[in-house]
């Protein structure tokens, strides 16, 4: 009886269910291919490098964009001399331009280009906003080109961050394609930097999205897409085509540029009448008065020290301000004022306020008695607060360093004849 033919590779492995060859393979569905132009309602603007994809929204001025309007206010000085540059005061606001960029990557260096340019002017009575997108990045010339045509009647960059971002990467793509720049010599507005000046102390992140939130009340829709997302949905939307997807870019970034001119509008109240209703936190009036008190404008900051400490502070924001308000009033000659916000911080249990007093009373009073009861005081705050071992040994050093030369001065003064004490004193 013969035995049965051995089985060969090939027959154990159909016996196994594995077919011969890959064309019975399922193949992979294609993503639908879906233009921009049926995703959202653009036109194709033409130039001497091709086409350019653009699309273009316009808003009255009365467009409430959280509960702030973007009709615009009359510029205020104070903002201009805050951003070092008074062009900025003597100009329209049809010569502002808002922008902000979606881009390839968050690294910068000539690799990463801006995909989509976000743009927004002021023109006759709305508020014009432009989007320029590449469709493949073989459009960028084009692109540019475009945005340089809606730049061109404005003199004024406004964005955030964008002095260290957005513009120097339109900079560099604009020279890589042997471009001029069209915001060449333009006064650039980075409101970033004026954000932060405004609400370091209020909000623990200064983001657009958390301004939008805390300050101007907007609430982005489920249109909305993570930041950190929209690269790689660039990326997926070059490979297959489908632009879908790219909705919630173009919403992204038209909310952010709606801010910029909301948030300019705001800031532009707030300072025009920081004693007015568009500042409603004691700590907007206390930044505020920091920012004055730094532009040496001391008479303005001095009252709006005054006029915040009235309102409800945090109890470590209230002890810094009056803190700053009674150096301030020292600076401007007025030690009257300084010694009364003092007195009123020390009956409160500031340390640094008794240590001021006992300077004042030292060095300007000379009454050594009352500057060495404030250092007593001030010790005896130093035993009992909740203090890191660093401040503890900090104060216990320069209080016991200012009681010994207290000590010696109370010393010497005993040991002078009276008419001569008298004379010292007087």
């Amino acid at each position: 009886m013969e035995s049965p033919p051995k089985k060969t590779l090939a027959d154990k492995l159909k016996a196994l269910g594995v077919k011969k060859g890959v064309s019975e393979r399922p193949q992979p569905k294609l993503a639908a291919r879906v233009p921009i132009e049926q995703v959202l309602k653009g036109d194709y603007r033409q130039t001497h490098y091709g086409e350019s994809f653009v699309y273009e929204q316009r808003f009255p001025l009365n467009h409430p964009h959280g509960h702030i309007s973007l009709r615009p206010i009359a510029f205020p000085k104070v903002l201009a001399e805050w951003a070092k540059d008074e062009h900025i005061s003597n100009m329209p606001i049809e010569k502002f331009l808002f922008f902000d960029t979606e881009t390839s990557g968050l690294s910068g260096g000539t690799g990463t280009y801006a995909f989509m340019v976000g743009a927004g002017r002021f023109e006759g009575g709305e508020f014009v906003l432009a989007q320029f997108f590449l469709r493949d990045p073989a459009e960028e010339p084009a692109m540019l080109e475009s945005l340089a045509e809606f730049i061109a009647p404005c003199e004024i960059l406004v964005s955030y961050n964008g002095k260290s971002f957005d513009a120097p990467l339109l900079q560099t793509r604009y020279k890589l394609h042997a471009m001029p720049i069209p915001f060449e010599g333009y006064a650039h507005l980075d409101l970033l930097h004026l954000a932060r000046r405004l609400w370091r102390d209020r909000l623990t992140s200064r983001a657009l999205q958390s301004i939008e939130e805390h300050i101007l009340g907007v609430e982005r829709t489920s249109e909305e897409v993570p930041g950190y997302e929209i690269p790689y949905l660039y990326f997926d939307y070059l490979r297959d085509k489908d632009a879908t997807p790219i909705k919630g870019v173009f919403y992204h970034n038209e909310i952010d540029i709606l801010s910029l001119a909301a948030l300019l509008n705001h800031a532009a109240a707030m300072l025009s009448d920081p004693f007015g209703k568009s500042v409603q936190h004691g700590l907007d009036v206390i930044a505020i008065a920091k920012l004055f008190e730094d532009m040496k404008k001391w008479d303005d900051a001095a009252k709006l020290y005054e006029h915040g400490l009235q309102q409800t502070l945090p109890e470590k924001d209230f002890a810094k301000a009056v803190k700053r308000l009674a150096v301030l009033q020292r600076r401007r000659g007025d030690i009257a004022e300084a010694v009364r916000w003092w007195e009123q911080a020390a009956g409160e249990g500031h340390i640094y306020a008794h240590v001021e007093l006992a300077k004042y009373y030292e060095h300007r009073a000379r009454d050594y008695d009352l500057a060495e009861d404030a250092t007593h005081r001030a010790l005896s705050l130093v035993n009992v607060s909740q203090l890191q071992d660093y401040e503890r040994n900090h104060w216990e050093d320069e209080l016991s360093h200012r009681l010994n030369r207290l000590k010696r001065k109370m010393s010497k003064d005993k040991d002078l004849p009276i008419r001569k004490r008298d004379e010292t004193t007087n």
